[in-house]
C-alpha cells in the first residue's frame, strides 16, 4: 500500500480557521440583509437531473457543453451536480407549487456548485455562491431591488475597486430581430472570428461579445448592439430599473457588450466586476428570467435573481471586513492541577450558557504561555483560575481584579454592557 500524500481534487479546496471565519461572516451579512428584505431561505440538492440543466441553462452554453460534471445512477437515470442555482429554484418553484403564493415569491441561498473548469485563482471546479431569485412580477423595481441588494452585501464586505456593468437583452421577441441582424455581421466577418464562436453563429451568437480572441474582439467593435433593437416596452422597462438605481444612490456603467453567459436571461442583465481580482474580474451578477418557469412546467412567471462568488468576494474585500469574531474570555489556570482544571472548565462552560465568546487552555502552558497564547487570540478578557479566587485580567487596558469565581461572568458581563 503506497504510502504517498493525497491531496485534493484539483480546483478544491479545504476552508480552515480564519477563511471559516471569514465566509460565516458573510454568510450573517447576506441573512440579514436578504432575510430583511423577505427573502427566505432555500436549499436545492447537490444533484438534479441533467434534463433540469439542459433545458433550462441552454444547450448551447459551455456550462452544459463543456463543464458539467455528469453521472450516472443505478437506475440509469443521468445526474449532474449542480453547476448553477438560478434553474434549481425554478424547478423547486414549480414541483412545490409556489405560483400559488402571494407573489413574488422572493428566495435566497448559499450553496456549493460545480464546474468544470481550468482551476486557476478565484475559479474552482468547486465553488461556492450566495444567489437570491424573486418569482412572479415583471414590475422593474424587483429588478432594482435586487441590484441594491447586492450592492449592499458588496458593500458591506468591503469589495474593493468594484464596477457595476448594466444592460438590457430585451424580451424574446425584440431580441430575435437583432440576432439575424447580428449573425449577418458575423457571418460577413468570419475570417477574422475565432473558430469556435463560427461554429456558434447561428446557436449563440451573443457569446462573441465575450470573446478574448483578438480578430473577434475586432470584429466586435463594430457590430450592432442590442440595445438599439429594443423594443418600446423594453426600453421603458431598463429605463425605469436605471431610475430606481439612480434613486437608490446605485452607481453603473452601461455596457451594451454585456450578455452574460447563460441563455434564460431576458431583459435587465448585470454584472459586477473588482479589478482586485485580476483577470478572473466577475464577482457577482444576474438578470431577469422571465420565461424560465414555464420550461420546466410551470405557469407563465416573470423572474429575477443573481449569483455571487464567495470566494471571489472575499478575496477582493478588504482584509479587515472579514476578522474573525471576537474573543470575550479566556479561561487560564494559575497552576495545572486536576481541581484547578475542573473549576475552569466550569467556569468556561458556564460563561458559554451566558452568551460569552469563550475559549479555555488546553495545551498545559505555563501562565505566561496561557496570557500570551489568550493574546494572540485577541481576548478581552483573561480569567486566571487559583485557588479559592479568580483573577480577572482586562487584556486592553492591562488592569485586573481579584474576584470570587463564581462572580467572573457577571462581571464581564456588566463591563461588556457599558461597552
Amino acid at each position: 500500500m503506497s504510502d504517498a500524500k493525497i491531496k485534493a481534487p484539483r480546483g478544491t479546496y479545504d476552508v480552515l480557521g480564519e477563511q471559516v471565519a471569514a465566509r460565516l461572516q458573510l454568510e450573517s451579512r447576506s441573512r440579514t440583509i436578504l432575510e430583511g428584505a423577505g427573502y427566505e431561505r432555500i436549499e436545492t440538492p447537490t444533484f438534479e437531473a441533467t434534463e433540469l440543466f439542459a433545458r433550462g441553462v441552454g444547450a448551447s452554453t459551455d456550462i452544459v457543453r463543456k463543464e458539467m460534471f455528469t453521472l450516472e445512477d443505478g437506475g440509469g437515470r443521468s445526474l449532474t451536480l449542480r453547476p448553477e442555482g438560478t434553474a434549481p429554484v425554478c424547478r423547486a418553484y414549480v414541483e412545490h407549487g409556489m405560483h400559488k403564493r402571494r407573489q413574488p415569491v422572493k428566495l435566497w441561498y448559499l450553496s456549493s456548485f460545480f464546474r468544470h473548469e481550468r482551476a486557476q485563482a478565484g475559479r474552482y471546479r468547486q465553488f461556492w455562491q450566495v444567489g437570491a431569485e424573486a418569482l412572479g412580477s415583471e414590475d422593474p423595481a424587483v429588478d432594482a431591488e435586487a441590484i441594491v441588494l447586492l450592492n449592499t452585501l458588496m458593500m458591506e464586505m468591503g469589495v474593493r475597486d468594484a464596477t457595476l456593468r448594466l444592460s438590457s437583452l430585451g424580451s424574446v421577441e425584440s431580441r430575435a430581430v437583432y440576432r439575424e441582424r447580428l449573425q449577418a455581421h458575423l457571418h460577413a466577418n468570419e475570417g477574422d472570428l475565432a473558430a469556435e464562436i463560427v461554429a456558434r453563429i447561428d446557436l449563440n451568437p451573443l457569446r462573441a461579445f465575450d470573446s478574448d480572441h483578438p480578430g473577434t474582439r475586432a470584429v466586435m467593435e463594430t457590430a450592432p448592439r442590442l440595445l438599439d433593437f429594443l423594443s418600446a416596452e423594453d426600453a421603458e422597462h431598463f429605463a425605469q430599473v436605471r431610475e430606481l438605481l439612480d434613486v437608490a444612490g446605485v452607481p453603473y456603467v452601461v455596457d451594451s457588450t454585456l450578455v452574460r453567459g447563460l441563455d434564460y436571461y431576458t431583459r435587465t442583465v448585470f454584472e459586477y466586476t473588482s479589478t482586485a481580482l485580476g483577470a478572473q474580474s466577475g464577482v457577482g451578477g444576474g438578470g431577469r428570467y422571465d420565461g424560465l418557469v414555464q420550461q420546466f412546467g410551470g405557469p407563465s412567471t416573470p423572474g429575477m435573481g443573481w449569483a455571487a462568488g464567495i470566494e471571489r468576494i472575499l478575496l477582493s474585500c478588504d482584509p479587515h471586513h472579514t476578522a474573525p469574531a471576537d474573543l470575550e474570555l479566556f479561561v487560564a489556570v494559575e497552576e495545572h492541577s486536576a481541581t484547578l482544571r475542573k473549576t475552569a472548565f466550569a467556569l468556561a462552560s458556564r460563561a458559554r450558557s451566558a452568551g460569552l465568546a469563550t475559549q479555555i487552555e488546553l495545551a498545559g502552558r505555563s501562565l505566561r504561555g496561557e496570557l500570551s497564547h489568550a493574546g494572540a487570540l485577541g481576548a478581552r478578557y483573561v480569567a486566571i483560575v487559583g485557588e479559592g479566587h479568580t483573577v480577572l485580567k482586562n487584556m486592553q487596558s492591562g488592569g485586573q481584579e481579584t474576584l470570587a469565581t463564581d462572580t467572573v461572568i457577571h462581571a464581564v458581563l456588566r463591563a461588556h454592557s457599558d461597552l
